[in-house]
């Protein structure tokens, strides 16, 4: 048998695939801890605007009294489509669970799309929405935001008139903070697109769209369990869907991608809703506290956000630079190297001691004479 070199397999794989760049993801903190020589409890992670509380406690009671990791999940996923029926007063049938919104935001193109066709993609925003449109052979179509990151409509009804047949809407748009209005989701309703709004933060701020995808049926939302619920590591995400493309991403999806632990993490989480409800509100007030903080510090300058994060603009100094000197410290936050985003920072909002922490390290470099 003859065989085969690494040249004969690269033939074989998508040139498209091959060209692109990989998403880029954050460290999690073990790695961030010993790349620095620290231990774990010394960093302070603002870099993936995670849940510093964690799950709820009946989540965690919930994850430590399963006895059935060793069985499949459902693959219907009926007690957590009944569960979330009954949170946002939909019926069951509207209602898909995922392996995080990711998996849902890939779905809904593996759905959708045909190759060559059209994904609008409106800048600065989450950058799942593009690589998962590179990865299921869509064309990337970008109508950048506007000045103030609000969505620019009438080059968005340009591009839809150019084929686009989808449009990702994150509100509160991540890493902006800000949310998007109902009059603008309307106007793109208007426009025969299917119309996709992320509402991964809107518990943090925002006005949820939900209650709109039984009266209109291009009408998508996603929703996550990562960010509020502080599930990140679990991966649990769910979306309302109109019932026909419900119905299809049942069948088209993993069976088991909502795995044991995500599906009893997320029960429990619904049936705490009161005590995460609570420490949204406290992170929602910190938010308040550290954007009032960091307005202080001669630095940065941040913008208002709807979010658990904060967008700051760099004054002063190199971003990057900024960035890598917080490291040096344990601190971590994101740094994006794109063009509609150089010289930003996005600072998650931790617990009160990582805003002390923070503003600490602020401090020590404006007071050094070699920031640029």
């Amino acid at each position: 048998m003859r065989r085969t070199s690494a040249s004969d397999v690269t033939r074989l794989l998508r040139p498209d695939l091959l060209a692109m760049e990989g998403y880029e993801p954050i460290e999690p903190t073990d790695v961030l801890a010993e790349a620095l020589g620290i231990p774990p409890e010394r960093v302070v992670k603002l870099d993936g605007n995670e849940n510093p509380y964690g799950p709820s406690p009946r989540a965690l009671a919930a994850l430590a009294d399963a006895r059935s990791y060793h069985i499949y999940p459902d693959p219907q996923q009926r007690k957590v489509r009944r569960a979330l029926a009954a949170y946002l007063g939909v019926d069951e049938e509207l209602v898909v669970a995922g392996s995080g919104s990711d998996e849902l935001i890939d779905l809904v193109l593996r759905a959708t799309l045909s190759p060559g066709e059209g994904v609008i993609d409106c800048p600065p925003t989450f950058g799942m929405y593009s690589f998962s449109t590179s990865v299921c052979g869509g064309r990337l179509m970008e109508v950048p935001r506007r000045e103030d990151f609000s969505l620019d409509l009438p080059g968005i009804e340009e591009a839809a008139g150019r084929g686009g047949k989808v449009i990702f809407v994150a509100s509160p748009n991540n890493p902006t903070g800000n949310a998007a209005t109902p009059r603008e989701v309307e106007a793109l309703l208007d426009l025969g697109l299917l119309v996709v709004v992320d509402e991964a933060y809107v518990e943090f701020g925002g006005e949820s769209l939900v209650s709109w995808v039984t009266e209109r049926e291009r009408l998508v939302v996603l929703r996550t369990f990562s960010k509020w619920a502080g599930l990140a590591g679990l991966r649990a995400g769910y979306g309302v869907f109109p019932p026909a493309l419900a119905s299809l991403l049942l069948r088209i999806k993993p069976p088991y991608n909502l795995n044991v632990a995500a599906q009893a993490a997320v029960l429990a989480s619904l049936e705490d809703v009161g005590v995460l409800r609570e420490r949204v509100a406290f992170l929602v007030a910190e938010r308040e506290q550290l954007y009032r903080k960091l307005a202080r510090v001669p630095l940065l300058r941040p913008y208002p956000s709807q979010a658990n994060f904060l967008l700051c603009r760099v004054e002063g100094a190199e971003a990057r630079w900024v960035r890598d000197r917080l490291a040096e410290r344990g601190i971590f936050v994101r740094h994006f190297d794109t063009p509609l985003l150089r010289g930003h920072l996005r600072i998650s909002v931790g617990l009160p001691e990582h805003t002390d922490a923070l503003l600490r390290a602020l401090e020590e470099l404006v007071a050094t004479d070699s920031h640029r």
